[in-house]
């Protein structure tokens, strides 16, 4: 038996309500497991039309298993050598599969010259702290989002 194939490519506009309902699927996952404090996700991830606005503001990559979507991930180049992840999710029924780890592993590897990645992520979720962390990602301060959660800053330096 194969094991499935992960891979990254251009998300397209037409795709921009499959990834939001993927994305909404996958935020709310955290309210189902009793993770997050309520309902909701971050600033449009069930929105369609936020969706498309990411794929003109970063570049978003669509996370394919097997060809098929499976989730997405947004990056931001920040200055030289540095990027934000502005978000990574995956679908709920694929969760602990290690797709959205070796989704990691080859966003890392499609920005060769990056030496700092950032993310934030909110102190409440245990499991995406866990799972950054996981990928030498270092908590290195926190931020108060006004109207929002509270976030952690997550960095992770590369030596080059």
């Amino acid at each position: 038996m194969t094991a499935p194939q992960v891979a990254l490519r251009p998300a397209r506009p037409e795709e921009a309500a499959s990834l939001a309902d993927v994305s909404r699927r996958a935020f709310d996952s955290d309210l189902a497991l009793g993770i997050a404090p309520g309902p909701g996700g971050p600033p449009g991830y069930a929105s369609p039309e936020w969706q498309a606005r990411m794929m003109d503001a970063g570049r978003y990559h669509a996370i394919t298993l097997d060809g098929a979507l499976a989730g997405g991930a947004i990056v931001f180049e920040m200055g030289p050598g540095h990027h934000e992840l502005g978000r990574i999710f995956v679908d709920p029924t694929r969760h602990h599969q290690g797709i959205g780890r070796q989704a990691m592993t080859l966003l890392f590897a499609a920005y060769p010259h990056t030496v700092r990645w950032t993310l934030d992520t909110p102190t409440w979720n245990r499991r995406t702290r866990s799972f950054y962390e996981g990928l030498g990602f270092v908590a290195v301060g926190e931020r108060r989002e006004p109207g929002g959660p509270d976030l952690v800053l997550y960095e992770r330096r590369l030596a080059r």
